[in-house]
């Protein structure tokens, strides 16, 4: 069965749903314009929406004009001429519409006018012939922004040049010989991808007017990035899969195949077998979401469905790349499992509703609480043993009830032994914060993989808060990562408005000058500064949250003296005490607020074995 035969036999199952009335003649002319900006710039319909949209204001016309005259630019039959060489295409609708006669236009600023408005590189080019007729060169005579030359040139600083002064072995290469013959026939072509100057190319070609669209994507291989792509993957949990309804062909990545715990010997699940999984409950997300997909749309939807016994909530992100008039010619999506989550959230709400019904109960609030905090922030029982280090943390909680806050905390070795450090305080108290406190918990360990530099990964944890804000206004947060290298005994370390870590040495303990970094979502393209400390044998290392040094009452100077005159004093009664030890002389300053303490000491001796560590500690997960 081919592949679009079973997409719209998919579809006709769910159809009986809904009942679809068509749209007015308007409508239709605009959806014709978004499919063909969308299928040839290979971008989302919602952004060809927004670019149709953005044109109309600019050029103060009416959306239903401007995208007529998209479609007379875009939609290029194979050949039709109006006797001025300017290719007019085919148009019906359940209105005609008639374009304005165009041989009193001049179409270049009209094309360029539509690339302005699209995102990645695409270019017209006219023919530059030589005395005989024939391609001698192409000139560059509308861009989008995005365009790059060779030499760094882009956008608009191309127009006037030709493609000989930056892609000279074009005019030698069988590229050259595709292009005269999408001039001469109107047949469009896609080339690549091939190798120019270091890079890879793919180019499409369409014959537009009397000259040339081109559109080009370069590609990045690294031998590194598909092993740091399946990485993330597996961190995440999340693979993707991609069916060619024009073939019929469908792949699965591996991490797929693992979500759905399938030998990937027997390919790829059958539809059929794919909609038995399915819990039927989930009838109705499922019709929605085909419908939302039908009408061209980004589906992003969780469902469950049944596997080997078990129940299992995925998150499925949809979108397809569409023909000129919106029909799917191959649908892509991201799978991950979310179970963990859901579970985690269905524990919550349980909490929350206990929480509820014993409210007259103090003790009880307490008790709840800490098992709130257990199941998103587990605390270990003693001190942990990780790759050149020993760290130990503590946890308390506030003394006002029902005040769950959003401190936490990370520990963990990483595969390039390696040790990643973190503490984090987000503000506010209650699911909402240590809701937050989950989510940036998660994603630092899932995009460790991703940068060695700590500063980069708070810029990643900054634009995600800066997202959740979005969702919860006034959402920000606090935190400090580290990366420490155990065989030069360095950690590398950045912050995002926190307070800074405290290093004791040699009997004297004294805070660290703090890198450059703004707190965590209220400047959305900020950027982090990272430090270096080479630490030494009977070093301690403190890292804290606010609630240890500030009070209402007092200034932060006398709450940082205060712990700054304990640790000495710990210190100096016995250099090599346990950190437990140390950090059970600690007071919080502020009842108010719940407090996270992390202690780190170096340790002598080889590296562990990272799988050993892997094996033999799980507490310092």
């Amino acid at each position: 069965m081919g592949g679009r035969q079973a997409y719209v036999e998919a579809m006709e199952s769910l159809r009986t749903a809904a009942n679809r009335p068509s749209g007015d003649a308007a409508r239709a002319v605009v959806d014709r314009a978004v499919g063909l900006l969308a299928g040839r710039t290979r971008c989302r319909l919602a952004d060809a929406h927004r670019h149709l949209m953005r044109m109309s204001a600019e050029q103060d016309r009416d959306l239903v004009e401007v995208a007529a005259g998209v479609i007379s630019l875009l939609d290029v039959p194979e050949r039709l001429d109006d006797g001025d060489g300017l290719l007019l295409p085919p148009y019906s609708s359940a209105a005609p519409v008639t374009p304005t006669p165009r041989r009193h236009q001049s179409w270049p600023p009209m094309v360029q006018a539509v690339l302005d408005a699209m995102p990645g590189q695409h270019a017209l080019l006219v023919a530059v012939r030589d005395p005989a007729g024939r391609l001698a060169d192409l000139e560059f005579a509308a861009t989008s922004p995005e365009a790059t030359a060779a030499d760094g040139r882009h956008g608009r600083a191309l127009i006037g040049s030709r493609i000989s002064e930056h892609f000279p072995q074009t005019l030698v290469s069988d590229r050259w010989l595709v292009y005269e013959r999408v001039l001469d026939t109107g047949e469009p072509a896609e080339i690549g991808p091939f190798d120019h100057a270091g890079s890879r190319y793919s180019v499409r070609a369409h014959r537009l007017g009397p000259g040339l669209l081109l559109s080009w994507e370069q590609h990045e291989h690294h031998p590194a990035e598909a092993e740091r792509i399946a990485a993330t993957e597996r961190l995440g949990n999340l693979g993707w899969g991609e069916w060619d309804l024009i073939s019929g062909a469908v792949r699965w990545s591996d991490q797929l195949y693992r979500i759905y715990e399938r030998d990937p010997a027997l390919g790829p699940l059958p539809r059929e077998e794919s909609e038995a999984l399915a819990v039927a409950e989930d009838l109705p997300l499922r019709i929605a979401a085909a419908e939302a997909f039908h009408r061209g749309e980004q589906v992003d939807v969780t469902t469950r469905v049944r596997v080997n016994g078990r129940v299992k909530h995925l998150r499925s992100v949809v979108d397809a790349v569409r023909d000129a008039a919106g029909a799917p010619l191959r649908i892509f999506g991201i799978v991950q499992d979310v179970t963990a989550r859901e579970t985690s959230v269905r524990r919550l709400a349980e909490v929350e509703h206990q929480l509820a019904e014993q409210r007259r109960s103090l003790a009880a609030e307490h008790e709840l609480a800490a098992r709130l905090q257990q199941i998103i922030l587990p605390i270990p029982d003693g001190p942990m043993a990780l790759p050149g280090l020993k760290v130990a943390v503590r946890y308390l909680p506030a003394e006002q009830q029902g005040m769950v806050g959003g401190d936490w905390y990370h520990a963990a070795a990483l595969r390039d032994g390696s040790v990643l450090l973190a503490v984090g305080d987000v503000a506010g108290h209650g699911t909402q914060a240590a809701t937050t406190m989950a989510q940036l918990r998660y994603s630092l360990r899932a995009l460790a993989v991703t940068t060695d530099d700590p500063g980069e990964l708070l810029g990643h944890l900054n634009r995600l808060t800066c997202d959740l804000d979005q969702e919860t206004p006034e959402t920000a947060a606090t935190a400090i990562v580290a990366r420490y290298d155990p065989a030069r005994r360095r950690l590398t370390w950045a912050q995002a408005g926190h307070p800074p870590p405290l290093l004791s040495r040699g009997g004297r303990t004294a805070p660290l000058p703090r890198p450059a970094g703004p707190m965590l979502g209220v400047v959305e393209d900020a950027t982090y500064g990272s430090a270096v400390l080479d630490l030494q044998l009977g070093d301690v290392l403190l890292c804290y949250t606010d609630g240890l040094v500030e009070h209402r009452s007092r200034g932060l100077d006398d709450g940082l003296e205060a712990v700054i005159r304990t640790v000495d004093e710990a210190v100096a009664a016995s250099p090599r005490q346990p950190l437990a030890e140390l950090l059970s002389r600690l007071r919080r300053a502020n009842p108010d607020d719940d407090t996270c303490i992390l202690a780190v000491r170096p340790v002598t001796g080889k590296t562990q074995d990272l799988r050993h560590y892997l094996r033999t500690e799980p507490r310092a997960r």
